[in-house]
């Protein structure tokens, strides 16, 4: 084989090497444009390569001719693929060069099918034959043809063009990637276009061989490429240590790391992890063997938050119980992120998930105290009322005593009113169903109690324990004012307790106005909606709270009166923040203070 054949059969391999690595790289990166470019260039130089050969192999000047014309093709597909390269990656080049470049190779192309026998000759009109390599080669000769400096033109922009986007590039700071890939450009195109003008013009005896030249600039893109896939070899490297070093200190930490494939289904677990669901090390694992792993109590919860997450790429975080093979439950806390691919089709999940078994049963515990503590303050509060309730019990049983006397006197009558029997036997039933409902308020506020989420209206609470007040206030001489919105939200919590944060609130009004004339104790009492939350607020025309306790007076056992506990607002608070809300105290500006509690507000039905 020739020395010939093995260098340009080289050069064709190579060029078409380097363009199926750049051409593999694209598919996977198809926002990354520059190596689709450099494909193409690569295709092209191997194209022109075979070209070269069948010119210096031609037997007569028709097949030298019609090789130089099928030349200009891949030489076309190089140039602009070459200048999209720079413009691309270099971010460099001057827009209008690259245009006039553009146009004039394009324009080129038409003039090498339709003037003479290509855009270099009008007709080859013989061969010669020369020594090269050690073997002959041929060489044509003919009439050239003057719109051949049409293409050379577009060589002379094309040379300017990678001088001033080596410039550029040099100017910015990037003098590594000015030197190397920049500098290269220029020296091989300067090279390749004295070359090709010596050739065409018959000065001197050597083959056309500009795939040599083209390949070297090939060669320097491709070495600027390559560091920087060595860069992100690197850089994965670096990734891969550090997720290990992030799994280490998750494991320390009690964190368990996962990631869930969408598109297999499959789920991916750190060692943690997999304890905290009780997975085999070495399990392969999928979503639906996690989500059976869920209570089933909490699956209806946990599906649609991850169904929503992947479906609008938001995070998810959520608490759930966990069922072990052994029998035993878990709490977890999981919180994850959605990735999607550049089309923005969710194609994984990464997250973290937490042990918080402890956590739950001391805030099971934490609820439970609360609920007793809560039970012995109304139990407090209930023997505060205990005169005004015996008062209001006391009305309805006389009035049902009286009724059963005088019942029982027209019965010793013969023909006894019928209709006036009727009557008062109606009589004995409103006054029973009112005491029972006094009693039914008494037996709520002091049975000890679980705690009870249901949705509610405020503005019917605020009724219920005005009523049971208002006996007390009566005795104590206190004008109570209620002013709620007509369309108040309902809330979500517990009837009982919010009731003992309401009956607080209005003993304590109602003691703040000890000492004031009859005429300035008032007490009102408002329930407001404000965007996400509905607002209550008891205000008294008391002497307000002194500055310095005005954060105090939520503290446990810190009370401003002589024989108070000092826990009641303590476990007001308690309740409120246990609800989502917040309780807090203000002076009025006329004198006397505000306790204002916050709730956020629900769109459930109303639990009365």
């Amino acid at each position: 084989m020739s020395w010939i054949t093995i260098i340009w059969s080289m050069v064709a391999s190579a060029s078409l090497t380097l363009a199926a690595i750049h051409l593999q790289v694209w598919w996977h990166r198809r926002k990354v444009w520059a190596d689709l470019l450099f494909f193409l260039g690569s295709t092209g130089i191997a194209a022109l390569a075979g070209c070269e050969f069948l010119m210096m192999r031609a037997e007569t000047p028709a097949q030298f001719a019609t090789a130089l014309r099928w030349l200009h093709v891949p030489t076309w597909v190089i140039v602009l693929s070459m200048v999209g390269f720079i413009r691309l990656y270099l971010h460099a080049g001057r827009r209008w060069l690259a245009w006039a470049i553009c146009a004039l190779r394009t324009l080129a192309l038409p003039l090498n099918f339709l003037v003479g026998q290509n855009l270099n000759y009008l007709e080859v009109v013989r061969l010669r034959h020369i020594h090269f390599l050690g073997e002959s080669v041929s060489v044509g000769e003919g009439v050239s043809n003057p719109w051949m400096l049409v293409g050379q033109l577009s060589l002379v922009l094309w040379l300017l063009f990678c001088l001033d986007a080596a410039i550029t590039v040099w100017r910015r700071g990037d003098k590594r990637q000015a030197l190397t890939l920049g500098a290269s450009m220029v020296f091989f195109t300067v090279v390749g276009t004295v070359h090709a003008v010596l050739v065409l013009w018959q000065i001197v005896e050597w083959p056309i061989m500009a795939s040599f030249f083209y390949l070297g600039i090939v060669a320097a893109m491709g070495y600027e490429m390559s560091g920087e896939t060595l860069r992100a070899a690197q850089l994965s490297d670096e990734l891969v240590e550090s997720k290990e070093q992030m799994t280490l200190a998750a494991e320390a930490a009690g964190v368990g790391v996962w990631e869930w494939t969408i598109a297999t289904n499959r789920v991916w677990g750190s060692e943690q992890w997999l304890r905290l669901f009780g997975f085999e090390p070495d399990a392969d694992v999928s979503y639906e063997m996690v989500f059976q792993r869920i209570h089933p109590d909490d699956r209806e919860m946990v599906e649609p938050g991850v169904r929503h997450a992947v479906e609008t790429a938001t995070d998810y975080a959520g608490e759930y119980r966990v069922m072990l093979p052994e029998g035993t439950e878990r709490w977890i806390t999981a919180r994850g992120r959605v990735y999607s691919d550049e089309n923005g089709k969710p194609i994984r999940m990464l997250g973290a998930a937490i042990d918080i078994t402890e956590r739950k049963h001391s805030e099971s515990q934490i609820e439970q105290q609360r609920n007793e503590l809560a039970h012995v303050a109304r139990v407090s509060a209930m023997g505060h009322l205990a005169s005004s309730l015996a008062h209001e019990l006391d009305q309805p049983l006389g009035a049902i005593l009286r009724n059963a006397e005088a019942g029982e006197l027209f019965l010793q009558d013969p023909s006894p009113d019928l209709e006036e029997l009727r009557a008062i036997l109606a009589d004995i039933r409103k006054d029973d169903q009112r005491a029972g409902e006094v009693i039914d308020r008494v037996r709520d506020l002091m049975k000890a109690r679980k705690f009870e989420r249901n949705s509610l209206d405020l503005s019917l609470l605020v009724g219920n324990v005005a009523a049971l007040v208002r006996q007390d206030m009566d005795k104590r001489r206190v004008r109570l004012v209620l002013e709620t919105d007509s369309a108040l939200p309902p809330v979500f919590g517990d009837r009982v307790q919010m009731q003992q944060v309401l009956l607080n609130l209005l003993l304590n009004a109602m003691d703040a106005l000890d000492g004031n004339s009859p005429e300035k104790r008032l007490v009102t009492v408002r329930a407001r909606h404000i965007r996400e939350t509905v607002e209550v607020a008891v205000s008294d025309t008391g002497h307000g709270i002194p500055a310095d306790k005005l954060l105090r007076v939520f503290e446990p056992f810190f009370s401003s009166k002589p024989n108070g506990l000092g826990m009641g607002l303590a476990i007001s608070r308690s309740i409120i923040e246990a609800h989502g809300g917040r309780l807090w105290a203000e002076n009025n500006e006329a004198g006397g203070a505000t306790f204002i509690f916050s709730l956020p507000r629900t769109e459930r039905g109303v639990t009365t």
